[in-house]
């Protein structure tokens, strides 16, 4: 039951009772119901402007996502058909934060990028290169662009 519902059921037990319109307590509990169902559409016509609200900020979210896709591409520029140094690893989502030194963009990176060696910067599109080969421990990839050392026995980022 909604609110307007609901306050309109308080109504029409108010007007079963036959309360004698002269009195005051009269006059205060049907000024009361006015405010509640007052209150209840305003409530109502509230939910729905949010609801329309949040439709147009999916539809806007969405919208932006696909501009940012034709615009910077996907989010890690690992070629994954032509470096195959992605694909030793497990598929958890593990992200590193990175500030990009060009604009100061602070962005998520998922490790499988920075193990790729580069990406661009969502927000100015500069290039961001990653040298692990200080803190890589062991790597299987065979992929020229990875260029790892397997010297180091700590795995820090």
């Amino acid at each position: 039951m909604t609110l307007s519902e609901k306050a309109a059921y308080i109504r029409g037990l108010a007007d079963g009772l036959k309360l004698d319109e002269s009195r005051d307590e009269t006059k205060i509990i049907k000024s009361v119901i006015d405010l509640l169902s007052d209150m209840a559409m305003t409530i109502d016509d509230i939910e729905s402007i949010t609801d329309e609200l949040s439709d147009t900020v999916d539809e806007i979210d969405e919208a932006v996502a696909d501009i940012e896709d034709e615009l910077y591409g996907e989010t890690d520029d690992c070629d994954y058909d032509e470096c195959d140094c992605c694909d030793d690893y497990d598929d958890e989502d593990v992200y590193y934060e990175v500030t990009c030194p060009t604009c100061g963009e602070v962005i998520n990176v998922e490790e499988d990028v920075l193990l790729c060696g580069e990406t661009k910067c969502p927000k100015c599109g500069e290039a961001l290169e990653f040298d692990l080969s200080d803190v890589i421990d062991e790597c299987d990839c065979d992929c020229e662009e990875c260029n790892h050392d397997h010297d180091e026995e700590d795995v820090k980022f």
